[in-house]
């Protein structure tokens, strides 16, 4: 099996990392050819702890996708690991060419609205939605250091698959495409990534999967780009714990609403995460450090969309919006 990895920010460069260590040729089509020739020239850095290990992998500039034959570059497996901001009509029109009919496309955002803009450029291929709380922090172009050990869970994007079928583990963590040329897909997928050391399940419950991790986001995320802080320092002061409070609270009305499953620990939820990524610069607050667009449109813009369509208000989701935005200035 061979991956395409479009995306050479942190979670491209772990898992296109991960996946050549495993034995899996991995090709990863990068935005600028600077990048691309690094990545040709010494392979991608994986560090973890005190140990580095060395991956080779193949690498290409997004810009020669529009100039090659489709047959030339296209794949059966494509992970899609750019932020939403490049999820732009000329991205998406080359990320196409790379994927054959029938191929799994891994969609890897955060927030919500970017699968239906998927699934309208690739019709031919099967999208999943992923949802992945690893960690990893991009040090140089052909760097990448793993700063957390997480899980990749993913699923048919439609919301109309049918689930059942392969397993991924206990708990209900499966799901199937349609027919058994998807189950078959999914299978080796799963079995590729699982041999790359990626903790990684199918999902019956994928969309419930993104609103749960979305609750997570839209309060983490720009509340630490506004105050500039690390996670772990974001619930240390009673003003902003306040916050985080009325935040989580706010949107999780909203997401209960629009159809997340009721959960009675998603406080406790947040406040662990906070505590576990303690050291981590969440990617809002590294893109406002880095002069670059944030997800803010698709984290607290999702959830403020979602209150509008069910009659609900979203106040502090949109002064999030509003304060981000003036940050990105």
């Amino acid at each position: 099996m061979e991956f395409h990895i479009v995306g050479g920010g942190s979670i491209g460069l772990l898992y296109a990392a991960r996946l050549a260590l495993a034995g899996y040729p991995a090709t990863v089509w990068t935005r600028t050819e600077e990048q691309a020739a690094e990545l040709n020239r010494c392979g991608i850095r994986l560090e973890a702890g005190d140990a580095a290990r060395q991956a080779a992998v193949r690498a290409v500039p997004l810009s020669e996708a529009a100039a090659t034959g489709p047959d030339q570059c296209a794949s059966r497996t494509v992970l899609l690991a750019v932020k939403q901001p490049q999820l732009t009509p000329e991205l998406l029109g080359l990320a196409g060419r790379l994927a054959q009919p029938g191929a799994a496309v891994l969609c890897l955002q955060n927030g919500i609205g970017h699968l239906e803009r998927i699934a309208a450029a690739m019709p031919d291929a099967d999208v999943y939605a992923a949802v992945t709380t690893e960690g990893a922090r991009k040090l140089a172009p052909a760097v990448v250091r793993h700063t957390g050990a997480g899980e990749l869970w993913f699923g048919p994007a439609a919301r109309n698959a049918r689930p059942g079928g392969a397993s991924g583990g206990a708990d209900g963590r499966h799901a199937q495409a349609d027919g058994e040329n998807g189950r078959h897909s999914q299978n080796l997928l799963l079995f590729a990534l699982k041999k790359a050391g990626i903790d990684a399940y199918l999902s019956n419950d994928i969309h419930n999967r993104i609103y749960a991790k979305l609750l997570l986001n839209a309060v983490i995320n720009p509340l630490t780009a506004i105050y500039g802080v690390r996670n772990g320092a974001l619930p240390e002061d009673p003003a902003r714990l306040r916050l985080m409070l009325a935040l989580h609270k706010e949107t999780e009305e909203v997401l209960r609403a629009a159809g997340m499953a009721p959960s009675e620990d998603g406080w406790k939820r947040l406040l662990d995460v906070c505590a576990s990524t303690s050291a981590n610069v969440s990617s809002m607050l590294a893109d406002i450090r880095a002069g670059r667009r944030t997800e803010i449109d698709w984290i607290n813009g999702g959830v403020s969309a979602l209150a509008r369509k069910a009659g609900l208000p979203s106040p502090l989701n949109d002064a999030m919006v509003t304060l981000v935005k003036a940050l990105e200035q």
